[in-house]
């Protein structure tokens, strides 16, 4: 099967949602409310980490209120005419989904706000003291904006989006129903265990699963397995450098800087960036999240600090001394 299935891969309708129960629930009372009204009432906000279906979410939004769907980022609409061009493109019912929507310019900001409250555009014509506002009604549609960074998010802008939803992470036994729901759809016959052991590898993100069976997808095609087997993903987790955490080579080497060059001591971030040879906000926003999440990493005032589960995963005994003493909170 071709990539083109890959978008395929997308639930279509809330009933064939896996996971994020208390968000669908909310979501199936809001779509009742808006068929019983006929016209959308409130804009939503979907917030949490990247790949845990926010753009999903949105598409079966659109789906269920038969409308179409217009995709857009924050940081491609850089003027209030780009954000007018869109806004003439659609029609009532549809969806504007809004990608990163933290990144909005001020100024596209503000001529957002009567669009979410009033349904209006207000368009600026000529310059200087010759200057007027032309009103122009635009479709009602539903804004659906995405963001993994809420505390970016301007008040105002945040503060007309009725429904704001938090997506969580997935657990295990979520993510391999999406890994079998996956599978089935790209017809890959795949065993129980395996789907276990690429979900024990995902993050507890959709989208990381999805990656790793499309790629042992190519190992099933290129040498001809009939079913994916542990056999099979233990050549693919060696090929993609996966531990049973998940943990990539760059997870690993971060491990590795605090656990044994500094020797399990308090290391600052901007030290274990320039160790990595990596930038700091990469480390930050990239390496660090996962690790504090399955409790390999706590964070101190005197610096970043391995946890007795990540010493034992490397491996390595804790030596008693001062520098391991517990750090102040």
């Amino acid at each position: 099967m071709s990539d083109s299935a890959v978008g395929n891969l997308r639930p279509k309708n809330l009933k064939d949602y896996i996971g994020q129960q208390g968000a669908v629930k909310t979501l199936q009372m809001f779509i009742k409310a808006v068929r019983g009204r006929g016209v959308p009432s409130e804009h939503l906000l979907f917030y949490g980490p990247p790949g845990i279906g926010k753009t999903t979410l949105a598409h079966i939004i659109a789906n269920e209120l038969s409308g179409d769907i217009k995709v857009t980022s924050g940081a491609v609409i850089e003027r209030a005419g780009d954000l007018a061009a869109i806004l003439t493109n659609l029609k009532d019912n549809d969806i504007l989904f809004v990608d990163e929507v933290h990144r909005l310019p001020k100024a596209v900001e503000e001529v957002l706000y009567p669009v979410m409250e009033e349904y209006v555009l207000d368009i600026i014509i000529g310059k200087g003291p010759a200057a007027r506002t032309l009103r122009l009604p635009v479709p009602k549609i539903t804004i659906v904006g995405a963001t993994t960074r809420l505390a970016l998010l301007s008040p105002p802008l945040r503060d007309r989006f009725g429904l704001i939803l938090r997506l969580n992470y997935y657990s295990d036994d979520e993510v391999m129903q999406i890994i079998q729901r996956s599978a089935k759809i790209l017809g890959l016959p795949i065993d129980q265990n395996a789907a276990k052991e690429i979900a024990k590898r995902s993050r507890k993100t959709p989208r990381i699963a999805n990656r790793i069976l499309k790629r042992a997808r190519d190992i099933f095609d290129v040498d001809k397995h009939k079913r994916i087997d542990e056999e099979l993903l233990e050549k693919l987790f060696s090929l993609l450098e996966l531990d049973e955490y998940g943990l990539s080579d760059i997870d690993r080497k971060y491990l590795h800087v605090l656990g044994t060059r500094f020797q399990d001591s308090a290391v600052g971030v901007e030290t274990i960036a320039s160790s990595l040879s990596e930038d700091k906000q990469t480390v930050e926003e990239f390496i660090e999240p996962y690790l504090l999440q399955i409790g390999f990493l706590k964070k101190t005032p005197r610096g970043r600090l391995l946890t007795p589960k990540a010493l034992n995963h490397l491996k390595i005994t804790r030596k008693r001394g001062p520098s391991n003493q517990p750090a102040l909170i």
